[in-house]
């Protein structure tokens, strides 16, 4: 298991990557450069910043939101272009050592929730937080514009400005695409980009829905067993693998979240992995929780050791931290709670590697 920490860059990021060297056990980054979905990464932008995470004494083994266009999820005629500008991007990072991507296929909405900082009553500290019952209140649009205030001047992973600009031209746009369609453009996108990825050495991960459920009628494919049993047979490959992200999946109390993982890690399926906690306050009606298991309602043990027995040289990293001690920062990417995370879940995994013997 490679411990790993999700990083913006040190442009837009505030937390320096001395910091990040500094918490204990972390190998690497899952970091990411700020680009517009369909633009190629140039091996110039990729190599400096390979150089500089390099320079801090960290791996850069794993990139994340390397999105795809929605023309591609549309199935758009547009779609071969900037399946082209994907592929190229794909080689560019396999030239500076890169061997898994983090992406995703939802819809519009990378990540959806109703408040960015929800004060948590038993601590005061806040965290991310979702009601749909406040959905119906607002709507798409206020949603987005909500979003971008409570963002702290932060640009957000999936919430670029450029693309939600034009919610009510893509909103419209996905009226009448099913479930099956969109799987059917995905299946298009995989059959292009996998064999490329064979070629080079990357494996693909997908990320799950997030919350795990379907959003403003809008065809959402991946947030269970089932829907990713579906998404590994499109295109049957090594490459075609899962981002397995527990609190993405573990929003909905339905998934068993360490059952999912022995599933798809005994397919050797898991690229990598996001791993955090969440609290149920009602149906369709969560917040994020601090690593520990008893602050929320996922095992984290039972989790980690699912990952020790089935996937155990896989990339994690802690996800969505609260805001504590009076940090200011992204909402969800501050480095107090996240550092905590790390250090909890290399906890674990000292003694399950102590009781059962070495692994990853």
């Amino acid at each position: 298991m490679k411990m790993t920490f999700r990083w913006y860059g040190s442009q837009i990021d505030p937390i320096p990557l001395k910091y990040v060297k500094q918490i204990p056990g972390m190998s690497g980054l899952m970091g990411l450069l700020d680009k517009p979905a369909g633009v190629v990464w140039e091996e110039d932008e990729i190599k400096a910043l390979v150089d500089e995470v390099h320079a801090a004494g960290l791996e850069f083994e794993v990139v994340e939101s390397v999105n795809v266009h929605e023309d591609i999820k549309m199935g758009l005629p547009t779609r071969d272009e900037y399946i082209a500008n994907y592929i190229t991007t794909i080689r560019n990072l396999a030239k500076f050592g890169v061997k898994v991507i983090v992406y995703n296929f939802m819809p519009v909405f990378d990540w959806l929730r109703t408040d960015l900082a929800r004060e948590i009553p038993e601590d005061g500290s806040n965290s991310l937080y979702f009601n749909e019952k406040d959905l119906g209140e607002m709507g798409p649009m206020e949603i987005v514009r909500r979003t971008a205030e409570d963002s702290k001047g932060f640009t957000l992973p999936g919430w670029e400005p450029e693309r939600l600009a034009l919610l009510e031209t893509t909103l419209k746009q996905y009226e009448g695409i099913t479930p099956d369609m969109l799987r059917e453009n995905y299946k298009y996108f995989l059959e292009r980009v996998c064999p490329v990825c064979e070629e080079v050495g990357v494996r693909m991960a997908c990320h799950p829905d997030d919350p795990a459920w379907p959003i403003f009628g809008l065809p959402r494919i991946a947030h269970s067993q089932e829907d990713y049993d579906k998404i590994v047979k499109l295109y049957d490959s090594p490459a075609n693998t899962l981002c397995l992200c527990t609190g993405s999946l573990g929003s909905n109390p339905e998934n068993d979240i360490p059952s999912i993982i022995r599933h798809f890690g005994e397919m050797d399926r898991i690229g990598a992995m996001h791993v955090r906690n969440v609290k149920y306050l009602g149906y369709r009606h969560f917040r994020e929780a601090a690593h520990l298991s008893s602050t929320g309602d996922l095992d984290m043990f039972e989790i980690m050791k699912a990952i020790y027995d089935t996937c155990p040289d896989t990339y994690i990293r802690p996800d969505h931290g609260r805001m504590i001690w009076d940090e200011e920062g992204r909402p969800g990417y501050g480095l107090f709670d996240r550092a905590l995370g790390a250090c909890y879940l290399n906890g674990i995994w000292e003694s399950l590697c102590k009781t059962y013997g070495q692994k990853g």
